[in-house]
């Protein structure tokens, strides 16, 4: 009920500013990473594992174990313990142990341990000393294009048959 008014009373005024800053009081909502994340590390598909199936990542993979299917990545290695059966569309390729199948990337690289049986269509390529590699190799600006599943064209409307006339006699 009774309060003391503060108009008279000497000292800082309320609408002045302290002269020390304070740092501003965050709620527990507004949290901020101290570091901002960067690009995630590949996925590893380690020696004992066995995956039936296609594989997809606009990441990177790195494949130790056995795949059965397709892969499309951004940076594909395969291990020197790793077999894969099916496609490979990558940017980048690493190749140092078993690949059967097609191979397409910008850059392709098989090391010395590598053993691929199949074409392999790329930009750039590396085939170190010691490769085994089995199929053809054809060089594309856009290797990764081909394959992609383009919209059907249109079927051009069949036209209907002209109508027959009656055969006539003439003289």
């Amino acid at each position: 009920m009774f309060s003391k008014s503060r108009i008279n009373e000497p000292g800082p005024k309320t609408d002045e500013k302290p002269k020390t800053p304070e740092a501003p009081v965050k709620s527990g909502m507004d949290f901020t990473p101290p570091v901002a994340k960067g690009k995630a590390g590949a996925s590893v598909l380690s020696s004992d594992l066995t995956i039936v199936g296609n594989l997809r990542t606009t990441g990177d993979i790195q494949v130790e174990g056995t795949v059965e299917g397709d892969i499309r990545a951004h940076l594909l290695t395969v291990g020197e313990s790793a077999t894969i059966r099916g496609e490979i569309v990558a940017d980048d390729i690493v190749v140092n142990g078993r690949v059967i199948g097609r191979v397409r990337g910008l850059k392709v690289r098989l090391t010395a341990t590598a053993r691929v049986e199949g074409d392999i269509i790329h930009k750039t390529i590396a085939i170190e000393s010691g490769a085994h590699f089995e199929g053809s190799v054809q060089r594309q600006d856009d290797p990764l294009a081909q394959g992609r599943i383009a919209p059907p064209a249109p079927q051009p409307a069949l036209a209907a048959p002209a109508p027959s006339k009656p055969a006539t006699d003439t003289p």
